[in-house]
């Protein structure tokens, strides 16, 4: 398959294009138009790419985990009570 030969590495797709590229590649193996050696090869490459995405979903998850750990931890420290008895 001729686009899967020029297709961009992985890693250095944005979000938005590695979204869109397995967006047309579910299109194109829902349609039934690929030969099966291109078939399996869009598949391989979409499941790559899904793999990509949910691990950069995840670590987008984690930061924003990360960040509201520090909201609350900063509210915390803000209603306790830091004067010298």
């Amino acid at each position: 398959m001729k686009e899967q030969e020029d297709a961009s590495p992985i890693d250095e797709l944005t979000f938005r294009e590695a979204m869109a590229e397995l967006d047309g590649i579910v299109r194109v193996l829902e349609s039934n138009t690929l030969e099966l050696e291109d078939s399996l090869q869009s598949y391989e490459r979409g499941v790559a790419l899904l793999a990509s995405l949910q691990g950069r979903l995840a670590e987008a998850q984690q930061k924003v985990d990360v960040l509201m750990g520090e909201l609350a931890a900063d509210a915390d420290d803000a209603s306790r009570d830091a004067t010298l008895s």
